[in-house]
């Protein structure tokens, strides 16, 4: 008998900073699939791949991608749940194949971060990934509450602090827009303490986009939610922005955001105040609304 060849496994999602990157998936879906609003993966029930399984999508990859790639996103949405001696031996091949990679990066749970011994994140570290993707959405612990994100703002700047003094790149993502009209000012404050208390090397903003079959989508349809306004998201935006004292870089990297954002704290801080004001002006003298709010 003849077995199949094997075929190359393509994550299903990654960052929009990762568009140039090859993707390697090592494990299915996501161990938490709890958050109110995300759907991504509810269709993945998670799975970690076997080593052969990972291993034979690495040397596949020259074929996939070519050679000359030199970033590598390893997905799904937390790898860092694999153990340390997995994900050494996962690098260590993936450098094997790739000698040249500049950079290999990850989505992780602050949660998964705070639980990983401080060894094992450095010899992670050391064999090769260099970035971790975590997602903060919101430093109110109200908010993180009712979008069962499954970790509180206090264990959020513990991990983010430990994946930075293990040497990572620490990206931290805030999503505008998360605690409805009802609690947006406790999003803002909140937010803005978690983001100082960490200084991470990046702050990726999203604004919220209701998904389909997602929880906040049903709320919204059964009156339990509003959505914030598009004026308001600005305005959540420019708030966070001004309480900031971080060395960051600050990214509105997504199709999601109304003005796009991308510059370096504190130098660019007035910069990039103004250009907020600027949409605050405009959704103020034009209405604008969710249909035509890409104006920039």
């Amino acid at each position: 008998m003849v077995s199949s060849p094997h075929t190359f496994d393509f994550p299903p999602y990654r960052p929009p900073s990762e568009a140039q990157s090859m993707l390697l998936r090592v494990t299915h879906g996501c161990p938490w699939n709890k958050c109110a609003f995300c759907s991504m993966y509810r269709k993945y029930p998670f799975a970690r791949k076997t080593m052969a399984e990972i291993k034979a999508d690495i040397d596949l990859m020259p074929a996939v991608y070519g050679t000359h790639a030199n970033h590598v996103f390893l997905g799904d949405s937390n790898s860092l749940l694999l153990s340390a001696d997995a994900l050494v031996e996962i690098l260590k091949h993936l450098y094997s194949v790739f000698p040249g990679l500049k950079r290999v990066t990850s989505y992780a749970r602050a949660k998964t971060v705070m639980k990983k011994s401080l060894d094992d994140l450095k010899a992670i570290r050391e064999a090769g990934l260099t970035r971790l993707h975590i997602g903060l959405e919101s430093g109110s612990d109200a908010v993180l509450k009712k979008i069962r994100k499954g970790a509180t703002a206090d264990e959020i700047i513990t991990g983010g602090l430990k994946s930075k003094e293990a040497g990572f790149d620490c990206s931290i993502y805030v999503l505008l827009g998360i605690g409805g009209m009802e609690q947006t000012i406790d999003h803002r404050q909140g937010t803005i303490r978690v983001l100082n208390a960490i200084d991470p090397h990046f702050i990726r903003v999203r604004t919220l986009t209701p998904i389909p079959k997602s929880d906040i989508a049903k709320w919204i349809a059964e009156g339990r939610f509003t959505l914030v306004t598009p004026l308001v998201s600005i305005e959540e935006e420019r708030d966070i922005v001004a309480g900031l004292e971080v060395n960051s870089r600050f990214l509105n990297d997504h199709a999601s955001n109304i003005v796009p954002l991308d510059g370096k704290l504190p130098e660019d801080k007035d910069h990039m105040l103004q250009l907020l004001e600027q949409g605050i002006n405009y959704c103020r003298n034009h209405d604008v609304g969710y249909s035509d709010y890409r104006y920039l």
